[in-house]
């Protein structure tokens, strides 16, 4: 018998809901003997169900987790945050931030409860209150091992401790592990890149050399993402272990999830920087083997999505219900594109993080700090016009046919940039019948004027808005008015940043297929070609398919997908991960973060350099390990550059 015990939180079923949580009639924490951890479906499940809780909320996760936007798409104007020392260089301080949510420290005495606030265990529903993506994806790995070593049959060297359940239970056991246990590393390596592959429960011997390359390890991840694929049902509802919860499965892990997830490990090491190992870099340069390979996993999900199992939101519209249209108060938004995302939290971090891209002095009567303000840079490279084209690509059309005019420069643009932003200037509540409630305007006049000025029939809230714009995609907006103080509606829903949804599994799979075959070759597995899967979202925003000059021409389909991604993913944390991975990070269109300055009458328009970012290939394409990380051994050398 292996010299560790368990200490498990036995629940009955996912802390999914925001509202409540159910537990058995057993005491909440129990150190027990793993023979009894594993003896039933329902006591292994609970241990299971603490890895769902070390999946890292990014947009909730810390005390200040208003700063979840790292890349060039958003600025906070407190240089002291998490993004602020991103921007700067100093990303050792990133690693020991405590309110960052890529290594929490969130400390327990400071507006909290309980004794360790960086402990899955605490009872506080608050992500804060759990570890940061290092921290917690080491203890998520240990766990998985632990499921894999007590559930596995004594054939394949486990010991095989659920004598009290079927097959199929024990199947979905250890799908989970299987899939957590290469989520983890997943997690872990997106930030910090190539790390030992852990697949064993380390008790004395934790001397594990560091690999020579990503690819390697994200080859050992993708043989457990094969098993969880094999071993999870597509939905837990029409299983004879998900009645127990039936209704309440959204959130768990399926098939769908594991070729998902499958697919985004392979084309992550597929990528340009993982590709070229910390020696070189060709943004257009992929490791086509494992782009086919991601093809074929993300056409297993795409597959049963053609059955019914997900769906793509057809309008706009529809995709309030994927951002914030939760169907009631507490429960899950996502809707049919619903993959994976973070479990636990609360009402109040829901709301919090839905209003972090609208300054208080609209949806509250507070002003200040803590709002990301979308970049110009950002919004000018990728929200283009409404005739499909990039603003760059619109301005090589003869004079008489361009839609961009840089002296009214919000005028006939993608539907997408007015459906996810405010511009200085708009309204934001018209008012209502009362002639009393009037209306609500922001806009920018210099970083010196704060608080209000009033005016007859109007209300201009006067303050410093950093970029000229504000982010509205989590921001409910229901029968033309946006939530504001003026028109309190936000409660009413519930905002959730996914880890993984629909739209996310077409975009990664156009990129490896036309990576591997090209834009307008359909691979074995599935019959949908690369340009096919990005004019999806283009006529579901109302604009033209990728013109043919474009698809014709290899590297500019792949910007053009990239900025494809660059729309629809917008402001779900993702950008960070992609302008690195895609090598691009340490260009100047990448790094100066811009706003765009403008009087009121908006009659004209100056771009301002907010921050010149520091970041050099390689050093700041990977943050550094902890110093101590790299001492305990030989074997584990720092990441380049720290």
């Amino acid at each position: 018998m292996k010299n560790y015990k368990l200490k498990i939180l036995i629940i009955l079923g996912l802390v999914f809901s925001f509202s409540c949580e159910d537990y058995l009639d057993v005491a909440p924490e129990l150190v027990i003997e793993q023979e009894d951890v594993f003896s039933t479906f329902k006591n292994a499940q609970g241990f299971v169900e603490e890895m769902y809780s070390l999946v890292v909320s990014y947009e909730q996760q810390t005390h200040t987790f208003q700063d979840f936007l790292l890349g060039d798409d958003g600025f906070v104007d407190r240089p002291t945050k998490a993004s602020g020392d991103i921007d700067a260089g100093r990303f050792n301080s990133v690693i020991n931030d405590n309110f960052c949510y890529l290594n929490n420290h969130y400390n327990a005495n400071y507006g909290s409860t309980g004794t360790n606030s960086a402990n899955v265990e605490n009872t506080n529903v608050f992500n804060r209150q759990r570890p940061g993506v290092y921290d917690g994806s080491l203890r998520g790995i240990r766990k998985a091992n632990i499921v894999i070593d007590n559930v596995e049959s004594a054939e394949n060297g486990g010991l095989d401790l659920m004598v009290n359940a079927t097959q199929a239970e024990k199947d979905v056991i250890l799908g989970q592990a299987y899939f957590f246990r290469a989520f983890f590393h997943n997690e872990i390596m997106k930030f910090w890149g190539r790390y030992p592959y852990i697949d064993r429960v380390l008790i004395d011997d934790f001397a594990i050399p560091r690999p020579e390359t990503y690819k390697e390890v994200a080859l050992l991840a993708n043989e457990d993402y094969k098993k969880a694929v094999e071993l999870l049902p597509v939905d837990w509802d029409n299983e004879a272990y998900g009645q127990l919860t039936r209704g309440e499965n959204k959130g768990r892990l399926t098939k769908g999830t594991a070729y998902a997830f499958q697919g985004k490990n392979l084309l992550l090491a597929a990528s340009p920087l993982m590709k070229g190992n910390n020696a070189s870099i060709n943004t257009y340069d992929y490791d086509t083997e494992l782009c086919d390979m991601a093809v074929d996993a993300f056409a297993g999900i795409l597959k049963l999505a053609d059955q019914g199992r997900y769906a793509l939101a057809t309008t706009l519209e529809e995709l309030d219900e994927v951002f914030w249209k939760s169907p009631a108060p507490g429960s899950w938004p996502g809707s049919t594109e619903f993959i994976f995302a973070a479990t636990g939290g609360s009402t109040v971090q829901a709301t919090r993080f839905m209003a972090s891209g609208v300054n208080r002095a609209i949806h509250s009567n507070s002003a200040g700090y803590e709002v990301i303000s979308p970049t110009h840079n950002f919004i000018h490279n990728n929200f283009g016009m409404a005739n499909g084209l990039s603003i760059e690509e619109d301005q090589k059309l003869p004079a008489g046919q361009r839609l961009f005019d840089e002296t009214r420069p919000f005028e006939n643009r993608d539907p997408r940039f007015y459906k996810w932003h405010i511009i200085d200037g708009d309204i934001i509540d018209a008012g209502a019948e009362d002639p009393n409630h009037v209306a609500a305007q922001l806009w920018f006049e210099s970083p010196s004027v704060k608080g209000f000025h009033r005016s007859t029939g109007a209300e201009n809230i006067k303050i410093v808005n950093n970029t000229g714009y504000m982010w509205t995609k989590f921001y409910p907006k229901v029968d033309g008015k946006y939530h504001s103080r003026w028109n309190p509606i936000i409660n009413q829903y519930v905002g959730v940043r996914l880890h993984m949804r629909l739209t996310d599994v077409y975009l990664m799979y156009a990129e490896a297929l036309h990576a591997s075959k090209g834009a307008t070759t359909a691979p074995g597995s599935y019959s949908l070609t690369a340009v096919g899967a990005v004019n999806l979202f283009r006529n579901r925003a109302g604009i033209p398919n990728v013109a043919p000059n474009i698809v014709s021409d290899n590297n500019k389909f792949m910007d053009e997908l990239r900025r494809e991604r660059a729309v629809e993913l917008s402001y779900e944390a993702h950008r960070w991960v992609d302008i690195r991975r895609w090598g691009l990070a340490h260009l100047d269109k990448y790094r100066r973060k811009l706003a765009l300055d403008f009087p009121q009458d908006r009659s004209s328009f100056t771009e301002t350099l907010l921050v010149d970012r520091i970041c050099e290939f390689p050093q700041h394409y990977w943050l550094p390990f902890p110093v101590e990380q790299t001492l305990i051994y030989e074997g584990f050398p720092q990441n380049p550059g720290w």
